[in-house]
């Protein structure tokens, strides 16, 4: 008898590499070992700041800022040559981007009221509510014992802060009046934020700081016309 069946049909496929899924294009090694390193520095960072923040400068050590970043001592000499160079790195880490946010507003020319309210803004947001209060505090209290500390925090902190402050308080006069007390001395424009960072660390728990509402005080009562108080 015929075999009447219908031919067998064979099933084409795919070569096996064709058919597996491309695997995923690893990272480069370098980026990997920089994202790592990057990590790794900042963990020491933050160590430091716990440390010097319980113990004050001098009696940190290295090998104690290793153990609460779970490495070893000599790892921290890999990003740090020693424990000047990392608070001045902690320092600079810190608070670039307060400098940055300032120097962002450098060629602003606004009204000094609107001026104020971007600057109260930017302490409160960018200082008061995050650790780098902790880092003033830390110049606050370490700076007079170690002069090259203070030295550096004044040129890479201070100094360019009164600068950008002077500028924009000189082109805002153009829109009203500043008193020139004000652009002669921008201090007292940063003398209640010092304020605000010391009655935190001291009395804070007693009785709560507003501190957004008492700088903003402050500068309307630099900014009242003379008599009207």
């Amino acid at each position: 008898m015929k075999n009447t069946a219908a031919p067998k049909t064979e099933k084409i496929t795919a070569p096996k590499a064709a058919r597996a899924r491309a695997p995923a294009a690893p990272k480069p090694a370098a980026s990997t070992r920089e994202t790592r390193g990057a990590e790794r520095r900042e963990t020491i960072l933050m160590a430091a700041l716990d440390e010097f923040s319980a113990r004050g400068f001098e009696s940190t050590r290295l090998e104690d800022v290793a153990k609460r970043a779970g490495i070893a001592k000599g790892t921290v000499y890999l990003y740090f040559r020693d424990k000047e160079t990392l608070f001045q790195e902690l320092v600079r880490e810190m608070l670039s981007p307060v400098l940055g946010g300032i120097e962002a507003t450098r060629s602003a020319d606004l009204p000094v009221g609107k001026l104020s309210e971007i600057l109260v803004d930017l302490f409160v947001r960018e200082i008061y509510e995050t650790r780098r209060k902790d880092v003033i505090r830390l110049m606050i209290t370490e700076g007079r014992r170690f002069p090259k500390l203070a030295e550096f925090y004044y040129r890479e902190v201070l100094s360019p802060i009164f600068d950008a402050l002077r500028g924009l308080l000189k082109r805002a006069s153009a829109h009203g009046p500043v008193p020139q007390a004000l652009i002669e001395f921008p201090q007292l424009i940063a003398a209640p934020a010092v304020i605000a960072i010391i009655w935190n660390g001291l009395f804070e728990s007693y009785e709560p700081l507003d501190v957004r509402k008492m700088l903003k005080a402050h500068i309307d009562l630099m900014l009242a016309p003379r008599g009207a108080l």
